[in-house]
């Protein structure tokens, strides 16, 4: 990352024009190729910048970002104070209480939420588009089922599997994901019939709505409950 402090002008033109007159301002190029242009106050949020891909150049004092669509940030550098560059190394991400990771590791130390005598086959199950959260099975009992999507034709017994898919919050988008895995499993003789379970904290009416035309259950999941924090006097 390149960090600029300098007294500068901004010029943005594009599909609108803005102007900013001369002040002291941070500058950042970030690795991605984004440069923004920040003032000492307005938290986070720059007072312009130009979002990858784009070029910089730059000539007697002023810069030129351009993106493809033609769009282009005029900075006009008066007087620079400062001027570095820093390799800031991969970033490991945020780490939040609560986020899916780690409630798809609670679910799965305790898959008997989704219902009696049900085991974890494995997280992260593999399918071609993407892993599944969970596969598990439903703890039923053995059903006949038949006929396979190949093979002779003739019936196979199999206890139940289920794919089930972790969320936070839970759109319609979790329920086309989760559709789009249940094809593909369903097309695997050795897993068919697989059910699909949606989990989350939250999910949304719509959500719930579409999941239920498409044969999808729905489960909403406890956070403090699957930490075994005490809850209205009991304990997960």
């Amino acid at each position: 990352m390149r960090l600029v402090v300098a007294r500068c002008s901004v010029d943005y033109v594009g599909r609108l024009t803005a102007h900013l007159d001369p002040a002291v301002r941070l500058l950042m190029v970030k690795a991605d190729g984004s440069v923004l242009v920040h003032a000492d106050g307005g938290s986070y949020k720059p007072l312009n910048w130009m979002s990858p891909p784009c070029r910089l150049s730059e000539a007697d004092g002023r810069w030129t970002v351009e993106n493809k669509a033609g769009e282009r940030l005029l900075i006009t550098l008066d007087e620079v104070l400062h001027d570095s560059s820093h390799d800031l190394g991969a970033d490991p991400g945020l780490i939040k209480d609560g986020v899916e990771a780690h409630l798809q590791a609670l679910l799965a130390e305790h898959v008997g939420t989704l219902g009696e005598g049900w085991t974890l086959v494995r997280r992260e199950y593999p399918t071609p588009i993407g892993p599944v959260d969970l596969m598990c099975r439903d703890g039923g009992p053995t059903i006949e089922v038949g006929p396979a999507p190949t093979g002779d034709g003739s019936p196979i017994a199999r206890a139940g599997y289920v794919a089930v898919e972790v969320k936070r919050r839970a759109s319609i988008d979790a329920v086309e994901q989760l559709t789009r895995y249940l094809d593909y499993l369903n097309r695997d003789p050795l897993l068919f019939p697989v059910a699909g379970v949606l989990a989350a904290q939250n999910i949304a009416p719509q959500a719930r709505t579409l999941a239920q035309t498409r044969g999808i259950r729905c489960v909403v999941l406890d956070y403090d409950r699957l930490r075994g924090i005490e809850v209205d006097g009991t304990l997960f």
